[in-house]
Formats: structure tokens, C-alpha cells, sequence
């Protein structure tokens, strides 16, 4: 276009302009009460949206103002495109960052709802907000009319080279991905892996696992190094979980006393002792003829792994006492030892050695 500018021309491209400040403003201001709304809901998604939005809309406003007041302008030819390719270049630039700020924040939400652990949304925040980051990049370069073929290209082979270079920490970062997203271990849980480390999953990060240990030790696990181990998990798929006590009594008592006697004290322990489980059914099964005791187990329900133990004491201490107090006898372990002169029934305490001298030993 090689015409003069004229007043009218002037005068359009200012009511354009005008009109796309108006235009943002406007949305703005209904934005701003439409998060006022969202921060009564429970979803904190539509909260990352609206806060978006509030980033996106002005600026589109803006930009197409800006383009309509071009539009109306002599401009050459040269410059219309360069002044479209600026705005569209801009309102990419705008659009790709709060879509990153959008997508982060919703997988943020989404993944802190099912795990409860803000540290387990790191990698995947991450990861998409540098892939929305990426594909804004890419559509930048397309639009300056840039051809990203042999980018991409370039990119493929550099992104081999570094994935050879960096294959342990690859294997890390997708090993983390795959067990958040399979739901195997999430923070919180109570875990014990076949080498022996136990404890409570505190971080699952882009490369390991932090796993707090009853001591209040930290051990750091490489994601890859869990992903291959057997691993018990004590918290999945719930969080109760029953434990087993061995006790025995002595061939000379009433079976069904003590079967009375102990789930006596099953009831009080589970109604006393915090963490117990009282609407858990407990079970008493006798199981074993030993050599000095009838053998039984207690099945006992608890809240959670570390509660066991507290629980354990409580009854192991509760039921001696209940015994001692019912006459039923729990029988210390005794072993026959033949000596020269004759046999002997010698009683020891379960775990000491027997002994005598070599002259009194048969041979």
C-alpha cells in the first residue's frame, strides 16, 4: 500500500488500539471475579485456569488490537508482514507460557490428590512443562518461517548421543515416571525392599527415592535400582494389615480356657492400645504339639506397619500377666542331655548352649 497516511487512517488505528485496551481490560476485571469463584471450590484446577487466563486474554486482547490498528495503516507490504509475524510471535510467546503454567499446575493438582505428597509431582511437572515449552519454541520458529526439519534432525542425533551419555540417569528418570504412574510405591507408603531397606517413602524424585527409616535414617534409593528389586509394599493395596504372635502353653491346661483368657485380652488390648484396629475380628489357631508346649498363634489387626510394634508389647505384657494371674503356665523350653551316669532333663532358656565337659560327654 503506497499511500499517504491520512487523519482517517490515524483516527481507525486509534479506535483499534483503544478498543483492544478496553477489551483487556474488561477481561481482566471479569478474570479477577471469576477467581474469586474458583477459590470457593474444592478443585484447585480451575483456580491454575482462571489464573491463566487472566495472563492470556489481556494480551490477545491487546495483540489483536494492535493488528487491527495495522491493518487500517498504509503499510508496504514488507512491513504488514513484519508487524503480523511480531504480534503472532508474541501472542505464541504469551500463549505457550501460561498453557505451561496451565498443564503444570493441573498434573500439580491432579497428582498431590492421588498421592498427597507434593514431591511426588516434580518429575511430571517438569517434564510437561518442557515439553509445552518445546512444541511453543518449535511453532515460533515456524511461524519467523524457519524450518525446524533439520532442527529436528539435529535434535534426534544430539538426543542420542545424550541418551547414550547419560543411560544411568535415563534409566532413573523413567523408572521414576513408570512407578508413579503405576502406583506401585507413592510417598507415604511403607516399604521393604528384598536387600533389606525399610521404611517410609518420603520423595520419589526425576532420579531417586528417599525412604525414611524407623530410626529416622534417610536412605537414597536410585529410581532404577527400585524398579528392578522385589520390593513388599505395607501399605498397599490398604493400609491395615494383620500381624502374627506365637505363644504356647503347657500340655497340662484348658484349651478353651485359654482360648477364653487370650481373646479376653485381644478385646482389651485392641480397645486401649492406640493404633489397634477394634473392629478387626481376631482369630486364635492352635497348630503345633511341641516338646513342652501346645503352640498357637494370635492374629491381631493393626492401623498401620510401625503401630505393630507398640501393639506386640502391650499384648505380649497384658496376656503374661492374665496368665500368671489364671494359673495357665507357659513352659520354658528344656532339652535331655545323656550323660555317662544316666539321663538327666536339664531345663535352659531358649537360645543358650548346652555344655559339659569333654570327660562327661557321650561318645
Amino acid at each position: 500500500m503506497n499511500r499517504a497516511l491520512t487523519l482517517d487512517d490515524s483516527v481507525l488505528a486509534g479506535i483499534a488500539l483503544a478498543a483492544g485496551l478496553l477489551l483487556a481490560f474488561m477481561s481482566r476485571t471479569l478474570l479477577r471475579w471469576l477467581a474469586k469463584h474458583a477459590k470457593r471450590t474444592r478443585w484447585s484446577g480451575d483456580d491454575v485456569i482462571v489464573d491463566s487466563l487472566r495472563t492470556v486474554v489481556p494480551w490477545a486482547a491487546i495483540a489483536g488490537g494492535a493488528a487491527a490498528a495495522a491493518a487500517v495503516l498504509p503499510l508496504t507490504r514488507t512491513v504488514q508482514h513484519h508487524v503480523d509475524q511480531l504480534l503472532q510471535v508474541g501472542l505464541i510467546l504469551v500463549v505457550t507460557l501460561s498453557a505451561a503454567r496451565v498443564i503444570a499446575g493441573l498434573v500439580r493438582s491432579v497428582t498431590q490428590s492421588r498421592s498427597g505428597v507434593a514431591g511426588s509431582a516434580t518429575i511430571f511437572v517438569n517434564i510437561t512443562r518442557v515439553l509445552v515449552l518445546a512444541i511453543g519454541f518449535l511453532v515460533v520458529l515456524q511461524t519467523l518461517g524457519v524450518s525446524i526439519a533439520p532442527l529436528l534432525t539435529a535434535l534426534g542425533v544430539g538426543g542420542l548421543a545424550v541418551a547414550l551419555a547419560l543411560q544411568d540417569t535415563l534409566a532413573n528418570l523413567f523408572a521414576g515416571v513408570h512407578i508413579l504412574a503405576s502406583k506401585t510405591v507413592q510417598p507415604g507408603d511403607y516399604i521393604r525392599l528384598s536387600s533389606g531397606e525399610e521404611g517410609y517413602v518420603v520423595d520419589i524424585n526425576w532420579r531417586q527415592t528417599t525412604v525414611r527409616q524407623l530410626s529416622n535414617n534417610l536412605v537414597v534409593i536410585p529410581n532404577g535400582q527400585l524398579a528392578k528389586t522385589n520390593m513388599t509394599n505395607y501399605t498397599r493395596p490398604e493400609q491395615q494389615l494383620t500381624i502374627l504372635v506365637q505363644v504356647g502353653v503347657s500340655y497340662d491346661s484348658d484349651l478353651d480356657q485359654v482360648e477364653r483368657v487370650t481373646t479376653e485380652v485381644i478385646a482389651e488390648t485392641m480397645s486401649d492400645v492406640a493404633g489397634a484396629v477394634p473392629e478387626h475380628e481376631p482369630a486364635i489357631r492352635f497348630h503345633t504339639f511341641g516338646d513342652s508346649r501346645i503352640g498357637f498363634t494370635v492374629i491381631l489387626g493393626v492401623g498401620e506397619f510401625s503401630d505393630q510394634y507398640r501393639i506386640k508389647h502391650e499384648f505380649i505384657k497384658r496376656l503374661h500377666r492374665r496368665y500368671r494371674a489364671e494359673g495357665i503356665h507357659i513352659p520354658s523350653p528344656v532339652r535331655t542331655v545323656a550323660l555317662q551316669q544316666g539321663s538327666v532333663v536339664i531345663p535352659q532358656q531358649r537360645g543358650t548352649q548346652e555344655w559339659a565337659p569333654e570327660s562327661s560327654r557321650t561318645e
